[in-house]
């Protein structure tokens, strides 16, 4: 019984790493897409609020040390390392919670899309860019709105979900 189990866990886990693999090539595709059609300069216009763009942040989000002089790439990698190994061990404690794990899978997935990005190359390769008017959100990308929505998706658990249960429990 005990074996079983842990195959099911096992299948399950493999299962949510597969889709973490699936999004981390659709983030690498797309960075490819942008180096090979966009130049340097380029703004594509593709709605009146977004544009696509190239751009190389060798910083962390909102370009956060992009002028440090080149240690921020292996100190947000470090980062990314431990980030990774502690994403996969919370998604194989959870891996039969599905919003959890699909939380910590988008997470888990732009970790690893950034951070292939600035090892292999130095920086982060961005190219959406949402503007309105004068105002300019920094430039991102698929592994960026990956973390983003993981991370909304772990408020969400956390702050709603959960104090549901905790409720039901006490009720």
């Amino acid at each position: 019984m005990c074996s079983t189990l842990r195959s099911l866990e096992a299948k399950r886990f493999v299962r949510w790493l597969s889709l973490a693999l699936v999004l981390v090539c659709i983030d690498q595709l797309t960075k490819q897409l942008i180096v090979r059609t966009v130049g340097p300069f380029d703004v594509k216009q593709v709605l009146p609020f977004l544009a696509i763009v190239f751009a190389m942040n060798p910083g962390a989000a909102f370009s956060l040390l992009a002028d440090a002089g080149g240690w921020q790439r292996w100190f947000f990698s470090v980062i990314a390392i431990v980030a990774v190994g502690f994403l996969l061990v919370m998604l194989y404690r959870n891996s039969k919670d599905r919003l959890l794990s699909f939380g910590f899978v988008l997470i888990l997935s732009g970790a690893l899309g950034n951070l292939i990005d600035r090892i292999m190359l130095g920086a982060v390769i961005d190219f959406i860019l949402i503007h309105w008017r004068d105002f300019r959100w920094p430039a991102f990308n698929v592994a960026d709105s990956c973390i983003s929505i993981g991370a909304g998706i772990l408020l969400f658990d956390g702050f709603f979900r959960k104090r549901s249960e905790a409720h039901k429990a006490l009720s």
